[in-house]
């Protein structure tokens, strides 16, 4: 054996200590998003059916989930609204006595260090379950545009720290930068969904938001899953109109454009670890098919290898307690 020239690459894997030290890739509380759904009503906890452990929340009980996700460390979460009516222009969105807006209010009045970020978008308030203003079957883009900044503005005024508009118009990251600065938010920053795929994994989510399209689907306006260099003009032009944040979502199925994106830009990405991608682990560790922690952490650490800053994933709170015991 003495003769066989060969690398011992074992040799940095001996302990745990050993393994520890020349990690290339680490996962923190901090790198978390808390995604919340607030409902308007009272005495409200609904359990989605399918995202086992993430409820709706009424504001009454708001505080409860707010005070657990400050205690276990992370620092940011995002706001989802499901509005008591909808009509054809998502007027709640941009209404200042919105969901979204007071629970933007109640949760900076008792935790004011903590992130908060404001969904922006018109699918959850449309009585049509689209991302924009529809006239004829098509989804408009420039007079949706309007509307959409009307929602930043509102949610910035609220007190909402960032603005993460999700809709995927043409032109939507340059019209909330221009409505917010018109409005003396210039210091509120934009964390765009700039890479966002017309994917089979956000039906958990639809579920919880009440937020399925009436007809037809999203693909005029969400990207092809099977495009990978348009990812990156999408990046540019909302790396040109003003944008702080580019996400990318899903998560799981994309890591490759995640690390295209990250390397492209040189921005802070985040990805979205989406809903599909989160009640499939709860499925099968429900049935005892997989060690749920283990392969969380896992999937956690793929994205930050794959280059994501940060993530937005409803496993925020586990992985905050696993990560703790470790």
């Amino acid at each position: 054996m003495s003769e066989i020239q060969f690398n011992r690459h074992r040799r940095l894997r001996q302990s745990k200590s050993m393994r520890n030290m020349v990690r290339e890739t680490s996962v923190s509380v901090h790198d978390f998003i808390h995604p919340i759904f607030v409902i308007e009503g009272e005495q409200i906890k609904n359990e989605i059916a399918s995202m086992p452990n993430v409820f709706q929340w009424s504001l009454d009980l708001l505080d409860e989930e707010i005070d657990e996700v400050v205690k276990l460390g992370i620092q940011s979460v995002i706001i989802f609204g499901v509005p008591a009516h909808k009509d054809e222009k998502g007027s709640l969105a941009y209404d200042d006595q919105g969901i979204v807006q007071k629970a933007i209010r109640q949760i900076k009045a008792r935790h004011p260090e903590l992130t908060v970020i404001a969904d922006t978008c018109l699918c959850q308030y449309t009585d049509h379950g689209h991302c924009g203003i529809v006239k004829d079957g098509q989804v408009l883009n420039d007079p949706t545009l309007d509307l959409l900044a009307q929602t930043a503005v509102s949610q910035a005024k609220a007190g909402a720290d960032v603005i993460a508009p999700s809709n995927m118009m043409d032109g939507f990251v340059a019209a909330i930068r221009h409505g917010l600065d018109g409005a003396g938010f210039e210091e509120v920053p934009i964390m765009s969904y700039a890479v966002k795929y017309a994917s089979a994994f956000y039906g958990p989510f639809r579920d919880a938001a009440h937020s399925t399209p009436q007809f037809g689907d999203r693909k005029t306006y969400q990207m092809d899953p099977a495009n990978r260099l348009e990812a990156l003009r999408e990046a540019q032009s909302d790396m040109e109109e003003g944008a702080d944040f580019l996400i990318v979502k899903p998560a799981l199925s994309y890591l490759d454009v995640i690390r295209e994106v990250k390397d492209y830009s040189g921005m802070p990405v985040v990805a979205y670890n989406v809903s599909g991608e989160y009640s499939m682990i709860k499925a099968a560790s429900q049935n005892g098919w997989v060690d749920e922690k283990a392969i969380v952490l896992e999937k956690l650490m793929s994205m930050k290898r794959a280059g994501a800053d940060i993530i937005l994933t409803y496993h925020a709170k586990d992985a905050a307690k696993w990560l703790k015991e470790q």
